[in-house]
């Protein structure tokens, strides 16, 4: 497994500091829709436990953002409370792929995976057992990380099928807080 390497040394202005690829892929995404590009200091940390390594090496003039699920909420505050540093902290409900289903609608969002082919594998999914009669947000939640390289796929499919003025407050207030 490759450990992706400390945020960015850019001076002055800020990092925003992501869980994973799909963080990074979803932010990036309406970075793009908002007219921002793509060349934004985005880092996904392979995994919050690598939070505290990215701080400590984040230069002191550069304002580390954090992007998070809320279950990481109390380990996030110790480790910044550890860190000494100020940080801009924006947290997920559930996580990245719950806001972007109830942002985007479940039907909308399953649209998206039949336009992307895997309607199929959906329907597959459903039918299990465990899945049979449960609301499609959460199975659909399910599916979005059965599959390696999905997560970070539909993050970009599903960010790109918003309104940029209907994305998820946590992902807009990061990209706000880069960008301040």
């Amino acid at each position: 497994m490759t450990v992706p390497g400390p945020a960015p040394t850019r001076g002055r202005g800020a990092v925003v500091l992501v869980e994973g690829e799909s963080d990074r892929v979803a932010l990036l995404t309406l970075a793009r829709a908002r007219g921002l590009g793509y060349d934004l200091p985005v880092v996904a940390m392979g995994g919050i436990t690598n939070l505290g390594r990215h701080l400590a090496a984040t230069p002191d003039d550069v304002r580390p953002v954090v992007l998070h699920d809320a279950g990481e909420s109390a380990y996030v505050a110790r480790t910044v409370a550890r860190s000494g540093r100020e940080v801009s902290l924006h947290v997920c409900d559930a996580d990245l792929e719950d806001e972007l289903i109830r942002a985007l609608g479940v039907p909308a969002a399953l649209e998206v995976v039949e336009a992307a082919g895997d309607l199929g594998a959906w329907r597959t999914l459903r039918r299990q057992p465990f899945h049979r009669g449960r609301d499609d947000a959460p199975v659909l939640r399910r599916f979005l990380g059965t599959t390696s390289g999905r997560k970070a796929r539909y993050a970009a499919l599903l960010v790109a099928a918003l309104d940029p003025a209907a994305a998820p407050r946590p992902l807009t207030e990061a990209l706000d807080g880069l960008l301040r």
